[in-house]
């Protein structure tokens, strides 16, 4: 069945998306299923690798925001303030700060007052905190190659480009989610 854009509608694949949209077409033929089919599937690919819980995180004993936030301290290279850290992690300022608590009390984080304005804090890795995310980082790149590896990489390549395409228009039009 062609859907009203020209793409086959329904996808042939074995996924749960497919099924969904089967469902769909049969109570409403004409519908246009497009969108959820690519929707349908990054969403249910981010909750099947939120599942899984990165392994090698979770024998650090760290969850992948905490890592996250580890990994913001670590690429940026200089001190951030709870602030900036949200900003670079996409978190709420509330759940920064709850991690960021915990990774000060593994002494991983160390914050410093700001000698101008003591309601700011600015926060760098400790050395435990570097070793952390530089013993990290090669097995977690590594596991999610593993993840990856059922696309060969040029799929893979066409896979990041045009999720980068879309990711890009969303976050250049934030107007466009709300709709």
């Amino acid at each position: 069945m062609t859907a009203p854009n020209g793409r086959q509608a329904g996808a042939s694949g074995g996924d749960t998306v497919s099924a969904v949209v089967r469902q769909w077409q049969a109570v409403h033929p004409g519908l246009d299923t497009g969108p959820m089919e690519i929707i349908g599937r990054v969403n249910r690919c981010a909750a099947l690798l939120q599942q899984a819980e990165d392994a090698p995180l979770r024998r650090a004993g760290l969850s992948r925001a905490e890592f996250d936030l580890l990994g913001a301290l670590r690429r940026t290279g200089h001190e951030l303030t709870p602030g900036d850290l949200a900003r670079e992690t996409f978190s709420s300022g509330a759940a920064v700060t709850k991690r960021l608590k915990q990774l000060t009390e593994r002494g991983l984080v160390e914050r410093r007052g700001d000698t101008r304005d003591r309601r700011v804090a600015h926060l760098r890795l400790t050395d435990a905190g570097r070793e952390i995310v530089d013993g990290i980082l090669p097995e977690q790149l590594a596991y999610e190659t593993a993840v990856l590896s059922v696309l060969d990489p040029l799929r893979q390549g066409e896979l990041a480009g045009l999720l980068g395409e879309l990711l890009g228009q969303l976050e250049g039009r934030p107007s466009a989610l709300r709709s």
